[in-house]
């Protein structure tokens, strides 16, 4: 919600959680553009994949992932590439090697979002018996 001077805007929350806060429009796009990016499962995966592997070959790197189409994985990368999530680094041979890492900032990513991982195990079989009561109800 845009204030008379339209520079802030206003969060609502519920009455259980923190206080209205006030936040710049820019930061907003950004926290927004981030997290439609980062719910994308490919980059989650990824960022779990370069987690693990360290430095890996876009070809391992398809493959670990699981089920990704080289369109796809590519889109990934170089998205991630663009916000500074992962280095790419390709190497003068013929065929060419190309090797993606996590930088410092795709890590403390994955940290952040890393809570989600936790949350889902913790809760996993309650989601699941939500889902078959709410399959039985329909």
């Amino acid at each position: 919600m845009k204030n008379p001077a339209g520079k802030k805007s206003i969060r609502k929350t519920n009455a259980k959680a923190a206080p209205a806060r006030v936040t710049e429009p820019k930061l907003e796009a950004l926290v927004r553009e981030i997290i439609e990016r980062v719910a994308d499962k490919w980059t989650m995966l990824v960022l779990e994949v370069l987690e693990e592997h360290g430095v890996v070959r876009f070809t391992r790197l398809g493959t670990l992932v699981g089920g990704v189409s080289q369109k796809m994985l590519t889109k990934t990368v170089r998205q991630m590439e663009r916000d500074g999530l992962v280095t790419r680094t390709v190497h003068p041979v013929i065929p060419p090697r190309v090797e993606y890492e996590l930088t410092e900032l795709g890590r403390s990513l994955g940290e952040a979002f890393c809570g989600v991982w936790i949350w889902a195990e913790a809760h996993g079989e309650e989601i699941e018996q939500a889902r078959a009561e709410f399959k039985d109800r329909v």
